[in-house]
């Protein structure tokens, strides 16, 4: 749970990053924002499984650093993506109705 936080909080640091870039430049930079966050995410995803699988593995804890990967990085990195996904197709449906 705590990880699905962080990475959802390092995805709207890049939107909003990204927004103010833009704001700041006066014209669009960046011309998706959702895709800014995306590779902010993939970018702190990337480091993290690095520093997993670089780090030994704890002595009390016997399950490896194949779990750890799998449950601190790459499920929240999906559940991020599949909602961004989500998002913008919900937003391409309601543009297409208008």
């Amino acid at each position: 749970m705590g990880a699905l936080i962080f990475y959802t909080a390092i995805y709207f640091i890049g939107y909003y990053a990204a927004h103010f870039l833009n704001r700041l430049a006066g014209h669009a930079l960046v011309r998706s924002r959702r895709v800014a966050g995306l590779v902010l995410v993939f970018m702190v995803g990337a480091v993290h499984a690095y520093k997993i699988i670089r780090s030994p593995v704890p002595h009390d804890h016997g399950d490896g650093a194949g779990y750890a990967l799998g449950w601190y990085v790459i499920l929240p990195v999906t559940i991020i993506v599949a909602a961004v996904l989500y998002f913008a197709w919900q937003d391409k449906n309601d543009n297409d109705v208008s």
